[in-house]
């Protein structure tokens, strides 16, 4: 864009003297936090090496205490040695090129910041599918529940669970916080949230999270290991209950890292993700009702609930066979079981 100038004035008349400059500061794009290597554990990770393994994991067998009395027979327990599967069947790729003109001409290097980017957009997409997994829910990019046969990784942990490899009464609705369900049989009504809660199932956040706890604590879950991911919906909410809660933010050492707020909530270590599964326009359409159309999931659950096994199978650059150009080219491969679905429980929200 040529320098303005006065009316009249014809000295250098296209402007051309002012040099287009390209800076060697690239602005990169934003990134999100990814918090499923925080809340998932990676026992099994050393075990698969293919598309397509399965990893068979054995069930601790149950044991049978019975009353003894004097001169009873023993009788010996059969031990029982169930077992579910982890199947690895998921796979994602990138490939690009660089030119080898573009490469010499070029005034930053395209290849390192293409293959930055590169890497962390494979994360992204396995911190979103993991997400939505743990959840009950497939398809980042148009979120729907995981509702059919199909949608189960391996087999169940649990006969109990439907086809989301998760339990029904750990699935939270505006009915268990006194609401009343909308009617929609293909849905549950989202709990409406606000700050110290309110009638006709307006709920507090913290009363969720409370409710987590205490169905936790029934189930004999660790207290150690428990975490929830919500998102920035639900935080803001959760925010306004307690300026606790805010002071929190500014403790000195106990920053936010890796979408991880600082200090710990009923138990929870508390993580803030974009990468939550929604329906329709998500939690933040106010409805004081709640809805079945317009709502946010959040999911809470124990380090043991959820087990991941990823690797970057594959990172390679060769000469292109049709041009002058390096091609660089990778392919993520992980797998994702619910191992414990009783510890793991999420609830469907939306503002009230």
């Amino acid at each position: 864009m040529a320098f303005p100038k006065a009316s009249g004035y014809s000295n250098l008349n296209s402007g051309n003297f002012s040099p287009v400059i390209y800076s060697k500061k690239v602005q990169k794009a934003l990134r999100k936090a990814s918090v499923v290597e925080s809340v998932t554990n990676t026992d099994y990770s050393g075990e698969i090496a293919n598309f397509g393994d399965s990893v068979k994991i054995i069930k601790e067998p149950d044991i049978t205490i019975t009353t003894y009395e004097r001169g009873t027979a023993l009788a010996t327990q059969d031990l029982t040695d169930a077992d579910f599967t982890m199947v690895v069947d998921q796979a994602n790729y990138f490939q690009f090129a660089i030119d080898d003109i573009e490469e010499a001409h070029s005034h930053v290097s395209f290849g390192d910041l293409a293959s930055d980017r590169a890497g962390y957009k494979l994360r992204d997409t396995f911190d979103a599918e993991v997400l939505g997994y743990l959840s009950g829910w497939k398809t980042p990019s148009s979120w729907a529940r995981r509702s059919a046969s199909g949608d189960i990784n391996g087999t169940k942990a649990d006969t109990n669970a439907g086809n989301d490899e998760m339990l029904a009464a750990n699935k939270l609705d505006i009915t268990d916080f006194g609401g009343s369900d909308l009617g929609n049989a293909g849905e549950v009504t989202s709990i409406p949230i606000a700050v110290g809660g309110g009638a006709g199932g307006i709920t507090s956040p913290l009363a969720i999270l409370n409710r987590i706890a205490r169905q936790m604590d029934q189930a004999n879950v660790d207290t150690d290991g428990r975490w929830v991911v919500i998102d920035p919906v639900f935080a803001e909410v959760l925010m306004d209950e307690s300026s606790k809660l805010i002071n929190a933010d500014f403790g000195g050492g106990d920053e936010l890292r890796n979408g991880r707020l600082p200090g710990t909530l009923r138990g929870f270590s508390i993580y803030k993700s974009n990468n939550l599964p929604y329906e329709g326009s998500g939690a933040g359409v106010a409805l004081s009702t709640g809805s079945e159309t317009n709502f946010g999931v959040m999911v809470a659950g124990h380090a043991s609930a959820v087990a991941t096994a990823q690797q970057i199978a594959k990172t390679e650059t060769f000469r292109s066979p049709t041009t002058f150009a390096d091609v660089v080219r990778g392919m993520s491969l992980y797998g994702r079981k619910i191992l414990r679905p009783e510890a793991l429980f999420t609830a469907n929200y939306n503002l009230a």
